[in-house]
């Protein structure tokens, strides 16, 4: 018997994908929705696909029809599309909404917002619970436009139960901006060493798209309006995670440890660099939708190592990954810098 029908948003997407076989598994009937209407592999027959632009006025609202008992929502931002939603409250069951834990900001006011400046690093309580200060809703950056979408959901209160996953730094397959391409490049490019700022130290908390998917599926069977981490059971340093990486490809790279900050050409600063720890308390998730990752990092690596070497076989990895090329820039394999430095560390040792 089907526990209902779910409606996926943004579902082949890198966790769209793994909500909707996770619905599915666990016996929802599942409409698929994305911009191109695609299908993931993976996906049992019964899923029913559809192409949508959710921006286009109307078209979300045209194609929920009578509606549906769960709205899974992986690709909202902001006000409009708070009110978006909202506006369908009376064909909506309930909703489960990704956010992001980018709206944390530390007792200082010191959030993801403001890493560039000097002293800007956030120095978050470890781990960082749900309770914890955020940004000041907005539009001007991801942050402040995820903070207005859940205050605009959750003061929908009774109407709309919306349960809103503040996911950590998400992995596996799929992802437009996999960190751990920063590892599998260099050993694919035959790197022996490697420099990490901070000590090798940095923890950004990461979680992976199935246990994501997982707290989706947990929070659709317990309708409610929440706040809640999104986050793997453990949360390793860049130092293990680079490790990790060597150990699935059966290749070893020396680690030289640079006990501060990057240099300004970005030799030592990886994906995951921060002077200080961001590791989120799941301990709201476990009491109250009874969650239990279904992978951890170590365990799920592998299959996100192939898929990035896959995605660059026979490619340059800015074709491959766009996305990290405007999240990170080009010098994140900057070799020549890296060796210069490596040079010096040489003679200085």
């Amino acid at each position: 018997m089907s526990k209902g029908h779910a409606w996926v948003l943004g579902a082949t997407g890198q966790i769209g994908r793994a909500a909707v076989r996770s619905l599915v598994e666990d016996g929802w009937d599942v409409t698929a929705a994305s911009r191109g209407g695609g299908r993931g592999t993976s996906w049992h027959e019964d899923v029913r696909t559809v192409a949508l632009d959710r921006d286009e006025d109307g078209a979300l609202a045209a194609a929920l029809g009578d509606g549906c008992d769960v709205l899974v929502d992986m690709v909202a931002y902001g006000e409009p599309h708070a009110r978006q939603l909202t506006a369908l409250a009376d064909r909506v069951g309930s909703a489960v909404v990704v956010s992001s834990g980018a709206v944390y900001e530390d007792d200082h006011g010191r959030s993801f917002d403001t890493q560039g400046e000097p002293d800007g690093a956030p120095r978050y309580p470890v781990p960082l619970p749900e309770s914890q200060a955020t940004v000041a809703p907005g539009g001007a950056t991801y942050a402040t436009r995820k903070i207005r979408l859940e205050r605009d959901l959750l003061a929908a209160g009774d109407s709309l139960p919306v349960t809103l996953l503040r996911a950590g730094a998400v992995h596996g397959p799929y992802c437009r901006s996999p960190r751990e391409l920063y590892f599998v490049k260099r050993a694919l490019d035959g790197r022996t060493r490697r420099v990490l700022a901070y000590g090798g130290t940095s923890r950004f908390h990461p979680v992976h798209a199935a246990n994501v998917a997982e707290l989706i599926r947990l929070a659709a069977l317990k309708p409610g309006s929440r706040v809640l981490n999104a986050a793997d059971p453990q949360a390793p340093t860049v130092a293990e995670i680079g490790d990790a990486v060597d150990a699935v490809l059966g290749r070893s790279a020396q680690t030289v440890l640079m006990p501060g900050d990057a240099t300004p050409e970005g030799v030592g600063g990886t994906p995951w660099s921060s002077p200080h720890p961001i590791v989120y308390d799941m301990s709201a998730a476990e009491r109250e939708l009874g969650y239990r990752a279904v992978t951890d990092y170590a365990e799920s690596l592998p299959e996100t190592v192939e898929w990035i070497a896959g995605q660059l076989a026979g490619r340059d990895w800015t074709d491959a990954y766009p996305a990290m090329v405007r999240s990170y820039g080009t010098g994140l394999f900057d070799y020549a810098a890296e060796d210069a430095w490596l040079e010096r560390y040489d003679r200085e040792v």
